[in-house]
């Protein structure tokens, strides 16, 4: 049985940012709020490669396109703040939270599931917003009809 692509690029993604948070873990970096910006990357490269290979197979509605997208990004986030929270309790659960950054989206002392929960906000932002960048850079290989 064949993995659907959306699924293999979500993998992808999920791997990409989990080396990336261990590397920044390594060198002491994970306290700084504003190398998160880089996961970005690794989902508009998941994204970009599902809709390359959407285009190879011959599929160029937009619609299909636009969730085929959709889904690779937001099963990349999902699977990167489910292995967050699974390393967070891995590493002593709240108490590690501090080891983290200061600088978050709620402020204060957030508990493991806030903090994952703030990360999952943040990344779903982060999925749509290159979603819909990506495919305005793709928009001129895609169709507005469904065939």
């Amino acid at each position: 049985m064949k993995m659907p692509k959306e699924l293999i690029n979500a993998i992808l993604i999920f791997t990409g940012i989990s080396v990336y948070f261990l590397l920044m873990e390594f060198f002491g970096l994970s306290k700084f709020l504003y190398l998160r910006i880089l996961n970005a990357a690794f989902i508009y490269f998941g994204v970009n490669r599902t809709l390359r290979m959407n285009m190879a197979e011959g599929q160029f509605g937009y619609i299909t396109n636009l969730l085929s997208a959709g889904t690779t990004a937001l099963g990349g986030v999902f699977l990167s703040v489910g292995g967050l929270f699974a390393y967070i309790y891995y590493r002593g659960g709240t108490t590690y939270i501090r080891n983290l950054s200061g600088e978050f989206l709620f402020g204060g002392n957030p508990t493991a599931n806030e903090y994952c929960i703030g990360v999952l906000i943040e990344g779903i932002a982060t999925s749509v917003i290159i979603v819909f960048v990506t495919m305005q850079l793709w928009r001129k290989k895609t169709t507005s009809q469904e065939d």
